[in-house]
């Protein structure tokens, strides 16, 4: 397989899988496109391991084995075309790849079942599945000013987007045996999911909400330290789940009927108007 194909496996991969994600990366030059394309691809192939039918251990062992993948990508087997694009873009982009072990180390902690008794104990959570993948990103968008600055605001707008997906995916999340609103919060407003009040469950996810709007503005921060393309992108994404998260707090109790979502056409709307530089 030679990198044309790769790359266009991986944006396939995309394209049909990352429904919200895609949007942003629409707007991105073609290069990036590809490279962020590729990111996703590999960070798809680790979620779906954690999320599989495999018995725990054979995840574990299936997580490790991408573990190392990512880190000697000089091993990359011709036929894999996500590892094959994935070394590629190590070469033209300066990609933390060791990132990629963060992501990983989140989806072992599904598998293993972790409990979140404090929101410190989710943050680290939120930091390893969504944070990873903005330092991730920021890899490919680049960035003018201090890194180290927009490596923490990009984690930052990672965490509100993760915060954003547990309230969307309570229902699911509980049917599956995964509950990753912090103990001490469902204490707080005395609220079960096995059976919730609907007045308790509202204040509940008020108050989640919020504290996810209070990450989205620390996030946001790192647009104008991006190009106007990239910046596009990342306020394309965050927009969308934005708006997502404004929905939900809206409706607190639709959550437990089925999944909040936006349609094909709100999400363009999003788009459009940060591809202009207004982010809604």
């Amino acid at each position: 397989m030679d990198l044309t194909e790769a790359y266009r496996e991986c944006e396939r991969i995309t394209w049909t899988q990352a429904r919200n994600f895609a949007y942003g990366i629409r707007l991105l030059p073609a290069d990036k496109r590809r490279g962020l394309a590729v990111i996703y691809a590999f960070a798809r192939r680790i979620d779906d391991i954690g999320d599989g039918t495999m018995p725990p251990e054979e995840k574990i062992t299936a997580l490790e084995q991408a573990r190392r993948q990512v880190l000697d990508l000089s091993q990359a087997s011709p036929d894999d075309p996500v590892l094959l694009a994935l070394a590629d873009t190590g070469r033209n982009f300066p990609v933390p790849m060791e990132a990629f072990g963060e992501l990983i180390d989140g989806c072992v902690a599904d598998v293993r079942g972790t409990h979140y008794e404090t929101f410190d104990d989710l943050l680290y959570y939120c930091r390893c599945v969504a944070g990873s993948i903005g330092r991730l990103s920021l890899g490919i968008f680049g960035t003018s000013g201090d890194t180290s600055e927009a490596a923490r605001l990009a984690d930052s707008l990672g965490v509100a987007l993760q915060l954003t997906n547990i309230l969307r995916d309570i229902r699911e999340d509980h049917a599956n045996g995964r509950v990753y609103l912090p103990a001490e919060d469902l204490a707080k407003f005395d609220c079960t999911l096995d059976n919730p009040d609907t007045a308790q469950f509202t204040r509940l996810v008020e108050f989640e909400a919020e504290r996810a709007r209070d990450w989205y503005a620390t996030g946001m921060q790192l647009l104008p330290m991006l190009d106007r393309r990239s910046a596009a992108c990342t306020g394309a994404m965050a927009g969308i789940y934005r708006r997502l998260l404004d929905r939900i707090a809206a409706q607190p109790a639709a959550v437990l009927r089925g999944r909040v979502s936006l349609s094909a056409g709100e999400k363009a709307v999003v788009a459009v108007k940060a591809l202009a530089g207004r982010i809604a």
